[in-house]
């Protein structure tokens, strides 16, 4: 295999992201001599609730809705967490019927699990091989006792971008016929950078997101709740948040997200680009390069920095051990399930077996990411899953499962 410097190639975007220095220097004042409570009526304090006020608006600004209607977090996780149980437990009272994909985040799926033991019912609609929703399906899953539905925008390991706009204009209808509330959320996280977050075009009544995964702070998320939609605080003891979010305000995380998703906004259209140009140059050699290597996702409707394959015949350990070594950072899937045994349920759900899903690589590129990167990585991936599989390097387009 051939021998470069061991400077690291950072190809897990998906996972985390690097702060941006402007983040940080917004944060930094928050963190010393700007540390005041917002709730304290004296100067320092009234400082730190200005900082928080004109976060919320320009967050607000960046997703077409109220300053009123967002809801600081410290998570992806604690976003979609809130959201779920916060609505189930609202609507209670009307109905006990959940729907969700069966290849959501497990921050949807494992709450769906709780709510099921607390007598709820969860309908987990099935994907296509790409990971695509039907919305025929959505559509014959609604009765009258659903009371929420919650649909990622794009998924966290293979990219595919799933119709909500118009699953969202479907279960609005639905409800409308059916004369009753169902409450639509979705989880955003991968979205952020690269799709419209217009919530009024989205039609959603709730949206998740986490900083982290746009250049922001770890710790750190929001949820949009729209005006009027029932919730049901699950953190009580104080008056923050309008009372849906108790706990002293993180300034300087509120800070970071507002200035890391404006920027993440302001600079989409040329995000998009460059990864999708990275991503189009990965996904077009490796298919050329090497034998058994399957596309996983859409094939168009995907993130354009997301690209996840499945070779036949290696184990997906043992191939990101070998990058690791040769200075590459990648992944399996999810950050939240890496230390898991079991392969992918996302790959699972769209129909892969459990040694296939195991024998998964997603790269995820980003913003600092450059085409010679990808020409040493592309140097690199053919000659280790040869070497991993203990046959030569074969050249030649491969059909995608299921051609």
């Amino acid at each position: 295999m051939a021998q470069y410097p061991a400077r690291s190639i950072y190809l897990d975007h998906a996972a985390t992201t690097g702060i941006r220095p402007e983040v940080l220097e917004a944060m930094l004042p928050y963190y010393s001599e700007r540390y005041g409570n917002p709730s304290s009526i004296y100067a320092l304090g009234q400082e730190a609730r200005k900082a928080v006020d004109e976060a919320r608006e320009g967050v607000a600004d960046l997703l077409g809705c109220r300053a009123s209607e967002v809801i600081f977090t410290s998570g992806g996780t604690e976003s979609d967490n809130t959201a779920l149980r916060g609505a189930a437990l609202a609507l209670r009272p009307t109905g006990n019927h959940i729907i969700t994909s069966s290849i959501e985040h497990h921050a949807v799926l494992h709450m769906c699990n709780f709510l099921e033991d607390i007598d709820f019912e969860v309908t987990y609609l099935p994907v296509d091989r790409y990971g695509m929703i039907d919305l025929a399906e959505l559509e014959r899953a609604i009765s009258d006792r659903t009371i929420l539905v919650s649909l990622m925008l794009a998924n966290n390991e293979i990219g595919t971008i799933e119709p909500v706009a118009e699953a969202a204009r479907l279960v609005k209808d639905r409800a409308k016929a059916l004369n009753r509330t169902i409450v639509f959320h979705t989880d955003a996280v991968q979205a952020a950078g690269y799709l419209d977050l217009n919530v009024d075009l989205l039609g959603v009544d709730m949206l998740s997101l986490s900083a982290h995964k746009f250049h922001g702070p770890k710790g750190a998320g929001l949820l949009y709740v729209k005006r009027g939609t029932p919730f049901s605080p699950q953190q009580v003891g104080g008056g923050q948040e309008r009372q849906r979010r108790a706990g002293t305000e993180n300034v300087p995380a509120m800070v970071g997200t507002a200035v890391a998703l404006a920027l993440a906004t302001e600079e989409r259209d040329w995000l998009s680009g460059h990864t999708r140009q990275l991503s189009y140059t990965l996904i077009e050699r490796i298919t050329q390069s090497v034998k058994g290597a399957y596309l996983n996702g859409h094939p168009t409707q995907r993130l354009p920095n997301n690209v996840n394959f499945s070779f036949d015949g290696v184990d997906g350990e043992s191939l990101l051990l070998g990058l690791d070594l040769a200075g590459i950072a990648a992944s399996s899937g999810s950050a939240c399930s890496s230390a898991s045994l079991e392969p992918s349920h996302v790959l699972v759900a769209a129909g892969l077996t459990a040694e296939m899903a195991q024998a998964s690589l997603r790269l995820t590129v980003g913003r600092d990411n450059t085409q010679e990167e990808m020409e040493r990585v592309l140097s690199l991936l053919p000659e280790l899953i040869a070497r991993l599989r203990s046959e030569p390097v074969l050249s030649g387009s491969v059909a995608s499962p299921g051609a």
